[in-house]
């Protein structure tokens, strides 16, 4: 392989062309329009533009991607994540054209994408599962007597569904028929695919996923667990590895069971298993990500893995030079995801001109950037600017890190997710592990944010008062 196109943009895409340079393949991006001057295009060595600004003017337009790929003699496609990572048409049509799709194959990624046939795929592993039926429906009235049957509380969820679209939380059959023909409409609307099925719902959920690799030479290695529980619209900001919940025996199961679902659809490639966790730590199989995470560097922290570079190794068709007595947990990681979103307004997305844009830096600091000084902000993407990684020797200490390197951002223009990741770090519940995926409704509120500030801003305040009446005490000299 000696040279990849990477479908993506931003810091993602300048991740994986780093390690790609590293072991000296050749570089392509590609970019819309309003991405022409941005970093990604700039690192690589060559860049093509396929396209206008709307992702399904050009991002999302695999057809174009291969076209490019084949002019420019390219031997690998990596999608990144999003976009078309996990669109098992677009790995199809690279593989068919005669390039490599780094990645899983497509019968893994179809297998996946659906929630009810992972469900049914891993079966026959012993793998435990949420209580619920296996079937998507849409038929309201059998629903709301399968629903009674199960027992509130109940989640209804898209089969086709992420990123928390067409998910609805009932706690009595009053509410049922309601929330069910909006969870119909919202995955209808979302996906084109309007069935759901359900769930009961596990009370005080924790989110813990492992990190799985796979070769193609029958070897499967997990990479130890990431906890996502701190989330806000069912959407990851924080994460950390390890979780500061899991036994080494209860890590061992988790880990089993996670190569277990990627042995179910003949894995090949990074992947990750989701699991909930409910308060009396029993774990449940939740869904399979076939692509690398927003998260795999706090995985790459404690295990001083790459697993971009294990990805392209394997797509090479390389045996894994790794045992899984080979891999052990050293130290803590921190990650924070740094939107362009407004804390104090419901999260909603912040565009504009990064009139201020520099970055932490320092021992035990990872910054994986996709934005510069003087770049606008595109309205057309997911807004995340870059992510802040941080490595401890422990948990408090990788907590500290970051903490400091929040300072450090230095950030005008745009309203930012910085302040809320130092709630979080600096939050009682958090410091202790002793939080859940309801973090943000339990203890969040802009307010807690704008009353820390007014009280930083009085300390200031106070500060300058005292440094002005000290230096008014001082006897000036007259200079000749």
């Amino acid at each position: 392989m000696k040279k990849i196109l990477v479908a993506n943009r931003g810091e993602i895409a300048i991740r994986v062309m780093r390690t790609a340079k590293k072991m000296g393949i050749g570089t392509v991006a590609v970019f819309s329009e309003v991405d022409r001057n941005a970093p990604h295009v700039r690192f690589a060595d060559e860049a093509v533009c396929i396209g206008p600004a709307p992702s399904n003017q050009s991002y999302l337009v695999g057809d174009k991607i291969i076209e490019v790929a084949k002019k420019l003699n390219v031997d690998g496609i990596h999608p990144g994540y999003g976009f078309l990572s996990e669109n098992a048409a677009f790995a199809e049509a690279v593989e068919k054209n005669g390039i490599t799709f780094i990645g899983p194959k497509s019968k893994a990624i179809r297998i996946m994408g659906s929630k009810l046939e992972a469900k049914e795929a891993v079966k026959g592993y012993n793998i435990p599962m949420v209580p619920g039926i296996d079937e998507a429906i849409t038929d309201v009235k059998a629903a709301k007597q399968i629903a009674s049957e199960i027992g509130y509380p109940i989640l209804i969820k898209a089969s086709a569904g992420g990123g928390g679209k067409g998910m609805r939380i009932v706690d009595n059959e009053a509410n049922f028929e309601s929330q069910m023909e909006r969870a119909i409409s919202e995955a209808t609307s979302a996906f084109g695919d309007g069935s759901v099925f359900l769930e009961k719902y596990v009370t005080s959920p924790r989110h813990i996923e492992i990190q799985v690799m796979a070769d193609t030479h029958g070897n499967v290695l997990h990479f130890f667990e990431r906890e996502c529980s701190i989330q806000r619209r069912h959407q990851k900001v924080v994460e950390e590895a390890p979780s500061s919940l899991l036994t080494p025996k209860l890590r061992n199961a988790m880990g089993e069971a996670a190569t277990k679902v990627a042995k179910a659809c003949d894995y090949v490639g990074a992947g990750t298993v989701e699991f909930l966790m409910d308060a009396d730590m029993n774990f449940y199989f939740l869904e399979m990500n076939t692509r690398l995470q927003v998260e795999h560097p706090v995985t790459e922290m404690i295990t001083g893995v790459d697993l971009v570079e294990l990805q392209i190794k394997v797509a090479r068709g390389e045996e894994l030079p790794l045992k899984q007595s080979d891999l052990s947990i050293k130290g803590h990681a921190m990650e924070l995801r740094v939107y362009a979103e407004d804390p104090l307004n419901d999260f909603l997305p912040s565009v504009g001109q990064l009139e201020t844009y520099r970055l932490p830096e320092g021992e035990g600091v990872r910054v994986d950037n996709g934005f510069e000084e003087g770049m606008d902000v595109p309205i057309y993407y997911d807004p995340m600017l870059s992510k802040l990684i941080t490595y401890g020797k422990t948990r408090e200490e990788a907590i500290e890190l970051i903490l400091k390197a929040i300072e450090d951002y230095k950030i005008k223009g745009v309203q930012t997710t910085l302040p809320f990741g130092t709630f979080v770090f600096e939050h009682d519940a958090f410091r202790s592990g002793n939080f859940d995926t309801h973090f943000v409704k339990n203890y969040y509120s802009p307010e807690a944010i704008k009353e820390k500030s007014a009280s930083e801003a009085e300390v200031a305040a106070m500060v300058a008062l005292k440094l002005y009446f000290e230096d008014q005490k001082t006897i000036q000299l007259p200079t000749n």
